[in-house]
């Protein structure tokens, strides 16, 4: 058995428990569970590598919960403001349209650098983008992350990132919300969790172990999104072997 399976079957007892504690259980199926979601949700996730090793998690537990997934995160990008988003914009539209996705969740990016109303700008464009699509717009924030010097003369503007999408929220008469995963990573970077590995020493990543609790949290936020969606179980979903990919490093 391998670390990181062992690491995932650790969490999924760990979120079973949780779920023992929190009320009675349920004798619906993991097939029957959200079928209504299934017949009119499909969620798109956008985002950089973090969110590309998130996917991977998500992907097995929206297939558990019966919603279609795509993700089209990005390694070394997927922001739609900073660096090279100017490129990425002459595509991100059609790819949207093309998903015909009812929820696009935007992890905000460790690239999303630019001055506030850079920053506000883009966010309305993907918005608008959004909308037009016929979707509503879910804000992720971003793990905090342990800077190098590449990323260190950025940190100011990451930090305010937050708070642009929350304006833009406000002003969308609903089609968006904010979501604030501090509730799974807390203020700052911290590599292990209950002894394990839960943050890649990269200073940047996650492991299996983070990415299963960060889809955990956020299946029961979108449960509030996606109509008829209930949370699958994490028996489902968190032992199915995506943990042994090679996205997961330093962990």
């Amino acid at each position: 058995m391998t670390t990181t399976r062992r690491l995932v079957l650790g969490l999924t007892g760990l979120l079973l428990t949780t779920a023992a504690c929190s009320g009675p259980s349920t004798t619906t199926t993991a097939a029957a569970v959200g079928t209504a979601a299934a017949e009119q949700s499909k969620v798109l996730l956008l985002g950089d590598s973090i969110a590309v090793g998130q996917a991977l998690p998500l992907a097995a537990a929206f297939a558990a919960g019966g919603v279609d997934f795509q993700s089209i995160a990005a390694e070394g990008g997927g922001n739609v403001v900073g660096p090279a988003s100017d490129e990425r914009w002459k595509e991100l539209p059609g790819h949207i349209s093309a998903a015909k996705p009812s929820v696009v969740v935007y992890q905000i990016t460790t690239y999303d650098w630019g001055s506030e109303p850079e920053q506000q700008a883009a966010y309305e464009k993907l918005l608008n983008t959004v909308t037009g699509a016929g979707a509503k717009l879910v804000f992720v924030t971003m793990p905090p992350i342990r800077p190098g010097d590449f990323y260190q003369p950025h940190m100011a503007e990451l930090a305010r990132t937050p708070d642009v999408a929350r304006t833009v929220a406000a002003r969308s008469s609903g089609q968006a919300v904010v979501l604030d995963a501090g509730e799974v990573w807390g203020t700052t970077y911290q590599q292990t969790k209950d002894g394990k590995a839960d943050r890649s020493a990269d200073g940047i990543h996650t492991c299996p172990q983070g990415a299963a609790r960060f889809t955990g949290w956020l299946l029961t936020q979108l449960a509030k999104v996606l109509p008829g969606f209930t949370p699958p179980a994490a028996e489902t979903w968190a032992n199915t072997g995506w943990s042994a990919d090679k996205h997961f490093k330093g962990c």
